[in-house]
């Protein structure tokens, strides 16, 4: 018996069951729809801009070009300017050296003015004190107040710096406290030694060529020492004319003379001392004595 085919059951299917947040709309929207929709209208409209515009690497070097441009017109503002204004300097420092010329020559010629005039002025008292003294004590007179120039035997003393002098924290370097700070020749030092030449003998003493009198003066202006208001630079070379053998001898064997001795030993200051046949010393420059006056044999003036 011929049977029917038979049809497969037919299944119905479940309905889906519906999210449980369906209803909540404004959080399913929030989540779904992250980014605002005018962020998102505005960055495809850059994007846009962008695609058919100027790409950045062309406007940065644009902008790198036209910011050397502008240097380069600074710099040639300034230079020009430099240039337009180069004469005017030149001139004025032209200017300015040729005033200073003119005045050291003008000091120059002042200060020869004055040698002449000091020249005068000792001729003048060479020339009383022989006619007031007469004769030799006339000489001896002038020999002993500096105004003639002598030469004869004598000494030669060098003193100098010692060779890593530095210079004197306290200023004060010769008291005990604070002399091993320093090797420099102090204005005592050089007063010890000129003291000490003329007790052991010495008839006429000069420094660096600077003659000394009865009225001479060594001082110290900072560093620097003066004679009579004239600095003096180291090494300082002392003339004496004297017994050249037997002053050499006093001198070194004096207190002055071990003094110098101590600095050189423990100091470093240098010093040498020779006898030499022929010491010449020049007049000093003018000697003024203005209270002093000559005595009469009876006491009066």
């Amino acid at each position: 018996m011929c049977g029917m085919p038979q049809q497969p059951p037919v299944r119905s299917t479940p309905p889906r069951p519906s999210r449980p947040d369906a209803s909540m709309s404004l959080l399913t929207n929030v989540m779904d729809h992250s980014l605002d929709d005018g962020y998102a209208e505005a960055a495809a409209r850059k994007k846009a801009a962008g695609a058919g515009g100027m790409p950045k690497t062309v406007r940065a070097r644009l902008g790198l070009a036209a910011g050397l441009v502008l240097a380069a017109l600074v710099v040639t503002v300034g230079a020009a300017n430099a240039r337009i204004a180069a004469p005017v300097v030149a001139k004025e420092r032209q200017e300015l050296i040729d005033r200073i010329q003119r005045e050291t020559s003008s000091a120059d010629k002042l200060e020869a003015g004055v040698d002449t005039l000091r020249d005068d002025v000792s001729a003048r008292q060479r020339e009383a004190l022989r006619k007031q003294g007469g004769g030799d004590q006339a000489d001896l007179v002038g020999i002993l107040s500096g105004a003639v120039a002598v030469h004869g035997p004598g000494v030669k003393l060098v003193v100098n710096d010692a060779k890593e002098a530095t210079q004197g924290g306290d200023g004060d370097p010769r008291e005990t406290n604070g002399f091993s700070d320093t090797g420099r020749v102090r204005d005592r030092d050089m007063q010890r030694v000129v003291n000490g030449l003329w007790e052991s003998g010495a008839e006429a003493v000069s420094i660096n060529g600077q003659r000394l009198t009865a009225l001479s003066a060594i001082r110290a202006a900072g560093d620097a020492i003066l004679v009579d208001n004239k600095p003096l630079v180291p090494p300082y070379t002392v003339l004496a004319v004297g017994d050249g053998e037997r002053l050499s001898t006093r001198f070194q064997n004096s207190a002055d003379g071990l003094y110098l001795h101590a600095l050189q030993e423990n100091y470093g200051i240098r010093t040498s001392i020779s006898v030499d046949d022929d010491v010449r010393l020049s007049a000093a420059p003018s000697v003024i004595v203005r209270t002093a006056q000559p005595s009469t044999e009876k006491g009066t003036s």
